[in-house]
Order: C-alpha cells, then structure tokens, then sequence
C-alpha cells in the first residue's frame, strides 16, 4: 500500500464498519473484547495512525496538552518541563511544547495556536510578572494552570514555591554566620519569583537591623562580574552575596574566581536554586533548593483533574510547596556532605 491506510482500511481488514474503529480508538463506548481484538490487530498489521487533528475537529478527544515555558536554557525549567511530559504519559497523553522567551506577546500567539491544534489542557510558566497576557477569557472552556509564577486573572490554577520565607530562611543563615553586609544579586524586577525572594532578603536585613544592598542586573557574565568587581572596591564592599536564582548564582560564583576571591575565606555565597553542580563546584555552594520536577508535576496533575472532571472553578486554587535549605560550604559552613533543613 503506497498511500497511507485509513480508518476504512482498517474496518475492511478486521471486518467491521468504521463507527466500530471509531469506538475502539476513542474508548468511549464499549466494544468486545474479541472485536477490539481484531481491530488492534488490523490497525497494527496496517500500521495505520488516527489523525488526531481530525479527530478534535469532529469533537473527539486530542490526547494532547500543551506547555509553555519562558526557554529550556535553564536548568530550572527544564526540570518543569520533564516532569509535566511524566505525567501527561501516564495519563496517555501527548504533550506540545514550545518557549516564550519572556516575550508576552508571543506568548500570547503561541497559546492561540496551541489552541487552535485542540490541546485538551494547558500548563504554563508565564512571562514576566504584570506582563503576561494569560487569562480565563483567552482560554475559554480549556483547562489552564501556571506553576512558578501567577497571572493577575484569580480564576486561573496556580503552583509556587516558598520563594519569600525560603530567601528569608538564607539571608538569616548568612547573618548567623556573622555576616553584615550582605549583598542580593538578582535577575530583573520584572520577574515574580525575583521580587519575591528579594522580599525574603529584605525582611531578614530589616529584622537584623542592617543595610540593604541589592542589584537587579545579573544578565550576563559580563554585567555580572563588573558589578561584583564595583562592590567589592567599594566603601562598604560586602562580606556575602546572596544571589537570587540558579543563573545569577552561577554568573557571581563565575566573577569571584575570575577576579581571584576565595570563597568562603574572602566573601560568602549562598544562592536560590539548587542544580546539578552546585554540589560539584569548590567548594560546594550552599542554595535554597526548591521542588522543580514536584512543581511541574503538581501542576500536570491539577491540569488532568480539571480535564477529567470536565469543570471551570469560579476562583483558581493557589499551591504552595516548600523549599529546603542544602547547607553546603560556600556560605562558611564546615559540613563535608551537604547538610538539608526542611
């Protein structure tokens, strides 16, 4: 057969109508088991392959769910990423996934399309705080939940993680150690879980009795060790930084080497976000680890008890998962294996 077989193929071949293919593939009426059978055999012994665009178009079921997050660079989100794949597997679903690049805008016309291709549910990692376009409205009767970050629209399901309390937990870490003049190296402003986890620092220095000092430029190696470079030359250079995600930490541990400073002898670091070599690096850095793959995969689950149950909630729910402190040796610490505090 040089063309590809078809769903009257199929019924041909096993000896039934193509309403019968129809149910076996949908699973939505029940058929016998010995005709479901010979249907499983034909489909095979064809290698026939539903067209599910088709299939949504006629009303039934896509088996699809789309995902979007702001790009994969970032180990954080792709840790997101595989977990919600995890889960639409063993739901049986497929997953169509694509980034926004921090761009509302395009993100805004990437959900239309995925909309347009009949996905069942949607997770989403929004683009910047205030900026995204994400709404109950753009959605319609389509199940949508963002994790990391919330939208303004409150019908919407949303996952997050104890950035404020986490931070908070850290920067005091940091004070115990004797530390008080603690730098916060982060992303920029625009961004939810920054703000967030700037409001953590800023209440423990508050609470210390000491001078904030923040910036809100880690976006590049380059910006990065400039900056670094200026505060410590400075009057008041600080004694610590904490930095305020898995990027920003990489970028001020990268300038302190280049520019000669031992950690922790010289200057303390302890950072949001926890990652694969963070553990490998010398000496191993200290982080607030939060639940990457757990929030992906909670915010899956929720999106499939909203598909399965059929239903629109009047208000969205709001899931806050914990972090845990991994005390490593960059903050001043002398554990020689990582240390973890819930």
């Amino acid at each position: 057969m040089h063309r590809k077989p078809t769903m009257a193929d199929v019924a041909r071949l096993a000896g039934v109508g193509t309403m019968t293919v129809s149910r076996v593939l949908s699973g939505t009426v029940p058929v016998s088991e010995e005709t479901a059978s010979r249907v499983q055999n034909a489909i095979e012994q064809l290698g026939y392959r539903p067209n599910l665009l088709a299939r949504a178009f006629r009303g039934q079921r896509s088996r699809t769910i789309g995902l979007i997050i702001p790009y994969l660079y970032d180990p954080f989100f792709a840790n997101c990423a595989h977990a919600v794949t995890t889960v639409a597997k063993e739901h049986g679903y497929s997953v169509i996934s694509t980034t926004s690049n921090e761009d509302p805008d395009l993100e805004y016309a990437e959900v239309e399309q995925m909309l347009q291709r009949h996905v069942e549910g949607l997770v989403a990692i929004p683009a910047r705080f205030r900026q995204s376009r994400l709404t109950r409205a753009l959605f319609g009767k389509t199940p949508v939940v963002v994790f990391d970050r919330p939208v303004s629209d409150p019908t919407v399901d949303v996952v997050l993680v104890q950035n404020t309390s986490g931070s908070r937990r850290m920067v005091r870490h940091l004070i115990e150690h004797g530390h008080q003049r603690i730098s916060f190296m982060g992303l920029g402003r625009s961004l939810y879980t920054i703000n967030a986890r700037h409001v953590g620092y800023r209440n423990a220095m508050q609470e210390a009795g000491l001078v904030e000092s923040s910036f809100f430029g880690c976006n590049s190696r380059e910006d990065t060790r400039r900056e670094v470079e200026d505060q410590l030359n400075g009057k008041n250079a600080p004694t610590a930084f904490f930095t305020s995600n898995n990027l920003a930490t990489r970028y001020v541990f990268a300038a302190l080497q280049a520019l000669g400073v031992k950690v922790p002898t010289d200057v303390a670091l302890a950072g949001f976000d926890d990652f694969d070599l963070a553990e490998m690096t010398s000496p191993p850095l200290t982080v607030v680890r939060q639940p990457a793959q757990e929030m992906g995969r909670v915010a899956a689950s929720l999106l499939f008890e909203r598909i399965e149950r059929a239903e629109l909630q009047q208000v969205g729910t709001r899931t806050v998962l914990p972090v845990e402190i991994v005390l490593r040796r960059s903050c001043g610490c002398k554990h020689r294996a990582s240390v973890i505090t819930k």
